[in-house]
C-alpha cells in the first residue's frame, strides 16, 4: 500500500524574481546608498537556503516535489480585474515597474508571479482531490498583502485567494479556513473575502507592524461575511508562548466552530527572533508547534487537508531552520538538523509578567468572538 505523501511545490524561476534596488526596504537614491549586493529584504536567498537545507538533510527526498504551470488568466480574473493584469503584463514586457507600495518587479515579473500563483493553486488542487496528503508551496513573490487592483508589500498577485477561488469554483467548497501567521496583517486576503461566509480568515500579526492602519480586532467582516474575519493583533516581543496562547484561545476554537473542508496557511517566518522586519521573538520550535497544532485540528475537522503557502521571512540565516522545522512537522519526517539558535532564543523569551499580560488580552479578544 502506497501512503499519500506531502507535496512540495517549487520552481527555480520564482527565485529569479527581483525588484528595484533597495537597501533592506528603502529605495536607493537621495541619502540611501546602494548596498553591496541586491540588498532587498525580499530576496530569493532565504527561500533558496531553505530548499538547500532540505536537500542536504534528506527532507526533500521524503516529499513529492513538483512544479506547476503559470496560473491561467481565467483563474487570475477570479480575483484581479483585467485592467490590473493588463498593466502588469505590459510593464513586465518592458523594463518592469511597480504595481503599488513596495511591490516592484523586473522584466518578466508577470510570468514569474503567475508561476508563484500556479504553485499555490496546484498545491490546493492536489490536496483537495486527495492526490496528496497535504502540501507546501514555496511561492515567490508572496501574495497575502495583494489587493484585487493593487500590489502591496512585495505581493503582486493574491496567491492564496487565487488558489482558494479556483478550488471553490472547481470543487464547490463551502467552508475554507485561512490561518495567516505571517507577522504582518494579511490585509489582502481579508479584503477579498471580507463580505463572504465561505472563507474564514484568521490573521495573527504584530500589532501595527504592516500595514500600520489595518488588522484591528474589531474588524470582523461585513454583511454576510460578518463574524468570518478574525484579527489577532499581538504585542511586540510576544515570543513562543504568545503564539501558543493565541492558537489555544482563539484559532483552534474558531476552527472547531467553523469546521472547514480545507485549511490554507499563509506562512511567514518573519515573526522569528532575528527577523529584521518584526519584533515577535518566535523560534523554530514555534513554527513546528504551529504546524502540528494545525495538523491535529485538520485531522479532526477536514481529513487532514492542509496547504501551506510561503509568505514572508527576511532573515536569510534563520528562515531555513524555521521552515525546515515546520516542513518536518507537515510531513512527519524528522531529520538530524539542529537549530543553532534555539537555546539562546529560548533564553531570550519574555518574562512571566509579559506573558500574563498578553494572555489576558487574548482572553478578552476571545470573549468577543
Amino acid at each position: 500500500m502506497i501512503t499519500k505523501r506531502t507535496g512540495f511545490f517549487h520552481d527555480e524561476r520564482c527565485l529569479w524574481h527581483f525588484g528595484k534596488p533597495n537597501a533592506l526596504f528603502f529605495p536607493v537614491g537621495g541619502w540611501v546608498q546602494p548596498p553591496n549586493a541586491s540588498g532587498y529584504c525580499e530576496s530569493p536567498d532565504s527561500k533558496r537556503r531553505l530548499k538547500s537545507l532540505m536537500d542536504v538533510s534528506g527532507l526533500t527526498s521524503a516529499l513529492d516535489v513538483r512544479s506547476a504551470p503559470m496560473l491561467a488568466r481565467e483563474d487570475l480574473l477570479r480575483v484581479h480585474p483585467a485592467a490590473y493584469l493588463d498593466r502588469f503584463a505590459e510593464m513586465s514586457a518592458g523594463e518592469g515597474g511597480d504595481m503599488g507600495f513596495e511591490s516592484t518587479f523586473g522584466p518578466g515579473g508577470y510570468d514569474i508571479a503567475r508561476i508563484s500563483a500556479g504553485l499555490a493553486a496546484d498545491a490546493v488542487e492536489a490536496v483537495v482531490t486527495g492526490e496528496l496528503r497535504n502540501a507546501y508551496s514555496l511561492s515567490r513573490p508572496p501574495g497575502h498583502h495583494c489587493l484585487p487592483d493593487t500590489g502591496l508589500g512585495f505581493c503582486l498577485l493574491a496567491n492564496g485567494a487565487l488558489a482558494i477561488e479556483r478550488a471553490i469554483a472547481r470543487h464547490k467548497l463551502s467552508r475554507v479556513a485561512v490561518i495567516d501567521w505571517d507577522v504582518h496583517h494579511g490585509n489582502g486576503t481579508e479584503a477579498i473575502f471580507y463580505e463572504r461566509p465561505d472563507v474564514l480568515t484568521i490573521s495573527l500579526h504584530q500589532d501595527r507592524c504592516f500595514p500600520v492602519d489595518s488588522g484591528a480586532a474589531k474588524d470582523r467582516g461585513r454583511g454576510r461575511g460578518e463574524g468570518y474575519n478574525i484579527n489577532v493583533p499581538l504585542l511586540p516581543g510576544g515570543g513562543h508562548q504568545t503564539y501558543a496562547d493565541a492558537m489555544e484561545l482563539i484559532v483552534l476554537p474558531a476552527l472547531e466552530r467553523y469546521r472547514p473542508e480545507l485549511i490554507v496557511v499563509a506562512c511567514g517566518y518573519d515573526a522569528s527572533i532575528v527577523d529584521p522586519l518584526s519584533r515577535m521573538m518566535a523560534h523554530s520550535e514555534t513554527y513546528r508547534y504551529l504546524m502540528q497544532a494545525t495538523l491535529d485540528a485538520a485531522t479532526e475537522l477536514c481529513n487532514g487537508r492542509v496547504v501551506v503557502m510561503h509568505e514572508g521571512g527576511y532573515s536569510e540565516a534563520y528562515v531555513p531552520f524555521c521552515g525546515h522545522a515546520l516542513i518536518e512537522a507537515l510531513s512527519g519526517h524528522r531529520t538530524d538538523v539542529l537549530d543553532p539558535n534555539l537555546e539562546l532564543a529560548k533564553q531570550q523569551q519574555p518574562n512571566a509578567d509579559f506573558q500574563q499580560l498578553q494572555r489576558r488580552l487574548l482572553e478578552e479578544m476571545a470573549k468577543e468572538l
